[in-house]
């Protein structure tokens, strides 16, 4: 079952339970979904890879705007992005843990023989592209400054 028939299934339990934060998180997948098939101009299967940076997308704009809501006091404009987070994420594979994602950069670092900041660049890139799908940037990113400072 593609992405688009899962959200499909799901905005239909959302609007039979009238639950209308994961009606609109979802509405937001099928919206960025839509874009993204008129903007290549292909056909209506993506790849999976396309298909979870698109979710990741979601999730760090949710995440980014709730951070920016409880800056500024404002928890009630932060709950309904944060439970957004959580509609969005059940579409994710299973995120890797921290110290799981330390250990594979560990590996990247050693095999790339990093030894200073300098060397951030290489490895983020290496990493990015064997955790993808599986930790967020930010969690390699830090992993990343950790383990080269």
């Amino acid at each position: 079952m593609s992405l688009q028939e899962k959200v499909m299934d799901k905005m239909k339990e959302a609007m039979k339970s009238k639950n209308s934060i994961a009606l609109e998180s979802l509405r937001a997948i099928k919206s960025e979904l839509l874009l993204l098939q008129t903007k290549g101009g292909t056909s209506d299967k993506f790849n999976s890879e396309d298909e979870i940076k698109l979710l990741q997308k979601l999730v760090k704009q949710r995440k980014d705007s709730a951070a920016l809501y409880i800056e500024q006091g404002r928890e009630d404009l932060a709950d309904p992005e944060l439970a957004q987070v959580g509609v969005i994420a059940q579409f994710l594979p299973e995120q890797m843990s921290d110290e799981a994602v330390k250990n594979i950069v560990a590996k990247i670092i050693e095999k790339v023989g990093a030894t200073s900041m300098k060397d951030m660049g290489t490895v983020m890139g290496m990493a990015s592209k064997e955790l993808a799908g599986k930790a967020d940037g930010k969690a390699i990113s830090m992993a990343v400054k950790q383990l080269l400072a």
